[in-house]
């Protein structure tokens, strides 16, 4: 009888969970930001600040840590051995000539089974760690834009509002000469005209404002942003370098990194898949009790499938398949990237020559030219029209020069973006 029991023990033993237990594994390290510099409700905002709270509350950076945390789990479970199995049988219910049998059955795994899953498990949380570090490379680039936006939508407001406040000049002047019988009430009912215009304009920029706050809060999930004024400089143009520097570093911008490990992933998918291609073997021991014989025998065996139909054939060949086309999209990407940084490159360079004019040039002119007509009409020597006009330049200068502004920006974390900066 303590022979026929043995199988039982020594399954008992393996499945404790002393003997099977796997170490839990360690989560993977996520740099936690210091919000030393968050700002008090109410408080100026900090391209810093902005981008230590984006970096600490954004969901999607969150869900991308999971996702290289997670798959650390299957790192574990790749290199977890099959489980034995233990069989009971007995033949004929009567006692006197009954046989029991215990038999023990170990799973042995053939042609680097385990090693290629360890090997694929690694590779696919190598992707998760790049996939993170692309997530943090974007949402930096996002909240560098979406701050930037917000200062061109303070200056914005600054600007409708300069211009309102010209616009009532011009309407001020025009009234005091209609009062004074030098000019006909049509040229007043103009001014006023385009005063109400540019009031229009400050409501315009002030809800433009307020989404370009929203925009920026929500990377960090306030809907409702609690900050005070964004405080940066939009004087100082951004500079990159040119775009042959640009693309030798293109090389090592997360995204195309990501890709490059996903390929390194689906060759080792193949191996796993070709590995399934040899049988595994089951190899038992256990021993038989003959009542009828009155004796215990010993029971060896072993079982070998035979590949004759099933040899993974199909999902060897997608295996192998996938991973040229994973190959084919990298070589895309590569295309891409580098079309988008040479657009961005080009874009910059015009922006900045256009932001250079337009500072240097197009405004000092078109506000020597508005004052000179204002003080023209207030002498008589002009009339309201020419007024008009040349308010009307300067509008449209300083408005364009806002523009120029924020594509010198947008062009700039567009390079940023592509090299993951």
């Amino acid at each position: 009888m303590r022979r026929l029991l043995w199988p039982l023990g020594l399954a008992a033993v393996l499945s404790s969970p002393v003997v099977v237990a796997q170490p839990w594994p360690d989560p993977v390290p996520v740099p936690v930001p210091i919000l030393d510099q968050v700002p008090a409700a109410g408080g100026p905002l900090t391209l810093e600040s902005a981008l230590a709270m984006a970096a600490a509350s954004n969901p999607a950076l969150a869900a991308a840590a999971k996702e290289a945390e997670a798959l650390q789990g299957g790192v574990v479970q790749a290199g977890v051995l099959p489980n034995p199995d233990i069989a009971l049988a007995v033949e004929d219910t009567r006692r006197d000539s009954r046989t029991t049998s215990v038999e023990l059955g170990i799973p042995i795994e053939l042609g680097g089974k385990r090693s290629a899953r360890i090997l694929a498990a690694e590779r696919a949380q190598t992707v998760a760690v790049a996939e993170l570090t692309r997530a943090r490379a974007e949402l930096r680039a996002a909240t560098v834009a979406a701050f930037f936006d917000l200062l061109i939508a303070q200056e914005g407001v600054e600007l409708a509002t300069g211009s309102a406040q010209v616009a009532a000049r011009a309407a001020d002047i025009a009234a005091r000469r209609v009062a004074a019988g030098k000019v006909p009430p049509l040229e007043e009912t103009r001014a006023r005209v385009e005063q109400a215009n540019a009031n229009l304009d400050v409501e315009t920029a002030r809800a433009r404002l307020q989404e370009a706050r929203r925009a920026l809060g929500s990377l960090w999930g306030e809907p409702d942003p609690r900050f005070g004024q964004a405080v940066g400089r939009l004087d100082v143009l951004p500079a990159r370098p040119p775009v042959e520097t640009l693309l030798r570093e293109l090389e090592q911008a997360p995204e195309l990194a990501a890709h490059r490990l996903e390929i390194e992933r689906r060759d080792a998918v193949i191996g796993v898949e070709r590995s399934k291609r040899y049988p595994d073997v089951r190899l038992t021991a256990g021993t038989q009790r003959n009542n009828e014989l009155g004796r215990n025998q010993t029971l060896l065996g072993v079982s070998i499938p035979l590949p004759l139909f099933d040899r993974n054939q199909g999902n060897l060949y997608e295996a192998t398949v996938r991973a040229d086309q994973a190959r084919d999209v990298h070589r895309a990407l590569q295309i891409r990237l580098a079309h988008d940084l040479r657009q961005a490159s080009a874009q910059l360079e015009l922006a900045r020559k256009s932001a250079d004019a337009l500072r240097g040039t197009v405004l000092p002119g078109a506000r020597d030219a508005y004052e000179a007509a204002t003080r023209g009409f207030e002498a008589g020597k002009s009339g309201f029209l020419d007024v008009l006009d040349a308010q009307r330049t300067l509008f449209q200068a300083r408005i364009r020069y806002l523009a120029v502004l924020a594509d010198t920006y947008q062009s700039a974390i567009a390079i940023d973006r592509v090299l993951g900066r």
